[in-house]
C-alpha cells in the first residue's frame, strides 16, 4: 500500500526535509494589517521576521480553508497514493485540523486526519517519523497508530522573551497566571499536551536557557531531539550549553516559521524530544 503524508506549515520543516520524503505541506496564512500572505508561498520566514521587527501591530494567523486540504488530498490520490495520513498542529491551538477533517469527508478515499498535539519541531519530528514509515511500506493503519502514540511521547518546551504576543493572540491558555509579572520574567512554556501551559518563570534569559538545559538533561535517553528558535541571537550559546547533554550533531535545528512565530514572538528558543 502506498501511503502519503500531508501536514501543515506549522511543522517548521525545511524544504529539503519535505522534498526528501515527498511530504505535502498545506500552508496557513499570515495577516499583517490589511495584507494577507500565504505562509512560505508569499512570505518567507526571513521576510516574516523582518516585518515583525518593524510593526507595532501583532500579525494574525488563519487556518487553511478546507479547499486547500481537498486539493492536497486529491493530488496525492491522483498521483497513486492508496491512502493519505494528514498530521496537523494541535487542535487546541488552531482550526487547521477541523479544516482537514471537513475536506476528508468530501473525498471518496482513505484519508486519515490525526492530531499531533504538538507544534513546530514537535509536529515536524512526528511528520518525519510518519514519512519514514510510509517510505518503508507501512500501512495507513500502522502510521495512524504510530502517530497517535508519538503524540503522547513528544515533549516540547520553549523560552519566550515576552508573553505579549500570546496574550494579544488569545493563545495564553494555561499560562494565564504568568501575565501578572510578564514584564519582569522570562516565561517558559510546556506545549507537550497540545495546550499552552506554564512550565517555569525565570528572572533572566540566562536562567531561562539554563532551565531548558536542565529539563533536557532530566530525560533518560531522549530520542529525536530538535531545537527550535525564532532568530534568537543567543542560539549558538544555547547549543554550546546543551552539547554533551545530547549529541548536538544528531539534533535538528529549525527556524520557527510565521505560524508559531506570530504567537511566540522573536527570540524564542526551545526543544522537542520523544521518550
Amino acid at each position: 500500500m502506498t501511503v502519503r503524508i500531508v501536514t501543515d506549515s506549522a511543522c517548521d520543516l525545511r524544504g529539503t526535509e519535505i522534498d526528501e520524503f515527498g511530504v505535502e505541506v498545506v500552508p496557513l496564512s499570515i495577516r499583517f494589517g490589511e495584507t494577507e500572505y500565504i505562509d512560505r508561498e508569499e512570505l518567507t520566514v526571513e521576510q516574516f521576521y523582518a516585518k515583525l521587527a518593524t510593526t507595532d501591530e501583532l500579525p494574525e494567523t488563519a487556518a487553511p480553508s478546507p479547499g486547500r486540504f481537498d486539493q492536497a488530498f486529491r493530488r496525492q490520490l491522483d498521483s497513486g497514493a492508496e491512502g493519505v495520513v494528514c498530521i496537523n498542529l494541535s487542535a487546541e491551538l488552531s482550526a487547521t485540523m477541523q479544516s482537514a477533517k471537513t475536506a476528508a469527508t468530501a473525498i471518496d478515499g482513505d484519508i486519515r486526519v490525526v492530531d499531533s498535539k504538538s507544534i513546530s519541531v514537535g509536529l515536524g519530528t512526528i511528520v518525519l517519523n510518519a514519512a519514514q514509515m510510509a517510505a518503508d511500506g507501512a500501512t495507513a493503519d500502522e502510521i495512524e497508530t504510530a502517530v497517535a502514540d508519538l503524540s503522547e511521547r513528544t515533549h516540547i518546551f520553549g523560552a519566550l522573551d515576552t508573553l505579549e504576543n500570546l496574550k494579544k493572540g488569545g493563545r495564553i491558555g494555561g499560562a494565564q497566571a504568568l501575565l501578572g509579572s510578564m514584564l519582569s520574567i522570562k516565561p517558559i512554556l510546556d506545549l507537550s499536551s497540545g495546550q499552552v501551559q506554564e512550565a517555569s518563570k525565570q528572572r533572566t534569559r540566562k536562567k531561562a536557557l539554563a532551565w531548558l538545559r536542565e529539563k533536557l538533561a532530566s530525560y533518560d535517553d531522549p530520542q529525536n531531539v530538535a531545537i527550535m528558535h525564532g532568530q534568537a541571537p543567543d542560539l549558538d550559546d544555547f547549543l554550546w550549553m546543551i552539547d554533551g547533554v545530547v549529541d548536538i550533531r544528531d539534533a535538528r535545528v529549525e527556524l520557527i516559521g510565521p505560524v508559531v512565530g506570530t504567537h511566540g514572538g522573536a527570540g524564542v528558543i526551545g526543544f522537542s524530544l520523544q521518550t
